[in-house]
């Protein structure tokens, strides 16, 4: 199964993402495209055995523009470094699996073309998320906490505070009575008063 994996990476999604433009390395695809980096990371379970190989697909986009207001500056190169977006491929490809597996008693061809039409519907998503607005956006209609500190400053760099004010609000609500919500809350109004707010 093992040498199956490596054939099915190597014949098919390795030709797959070349066709995009997409680079290899490891079992990394990505594709730098102005101020983001899109990648498709192939991830091994470490149970796998010689007749089952168990693997997920974790899909990312790293920006440049976001990176730059992180609390902490990036260290490492935007490949290796915090990807800004950040799903499992079932989040944005809904007829994918939440893992793929392989066994003795799969049909190779089958998954083959599941897989590929999954990779198709993932990477139509990613190239839809165009710039760091689409990727703060894709976080706020969610209320999502992932991000908040990146986007509250985005926002308020963009002199956008009628957004940051109604995401703050949105935050509130949902995170409001737990515990940590104060120390959220004094964050954010550290990243409010960076921007005199």
């Amino acid at each position: 199964m093992q040498e199956l994996f490596t054939e099915m990476i190597t014949k098919e999604v390795k030709p797959f993402f070349s066709k995009h433009d997409y680079l290899k390395k490891d079992l990394n695809f990505y594709k730098p495209d102005d101020t983001l980096v899109y990648k498709f990371n192939f991830q091994k379970s470490k149970a796998n055995t010689w007749n089952h190989v168990l693997f997920y697909i974790n899909c990312s986009i790293h920006s440049t523009e976001l990176a730059l207001l992180q609390s902490t500056p990036p260290s490492a190169p935007p490949l290796e470094n915090k990807s800004h977006f950040t799903a499992r491929i079932r989040e944005i490809s809904p007829s994918a699996p939440d893992h793929y597996s392989l066994t003795p008693d799969i049909d190779p061809d089958q998954l083959s073309d599941e897989l590929m039409l999954h990779l198709e519907e993932a990477l139509t998503f990613m190239h839809s998320m165009t710039s760091a607005r689409a990727i703060v956006d894709y976080y706020m209609a969610r209320v999502a906490l992932h991000l908040s500190e990146e986007t509250f400053r985005f926002l308020l760099q963009a002199g956008d505070t009628e957004a940051a004010g109604q995401y703050l609000k949105q935050l509130q609500l949902k995170y409001g009575a737990e515990k940590r919500w104060a120390i959220l809350e004094k964050k954010y109004a550290g990243i409010f008063g960076e921007y005199g707010i």
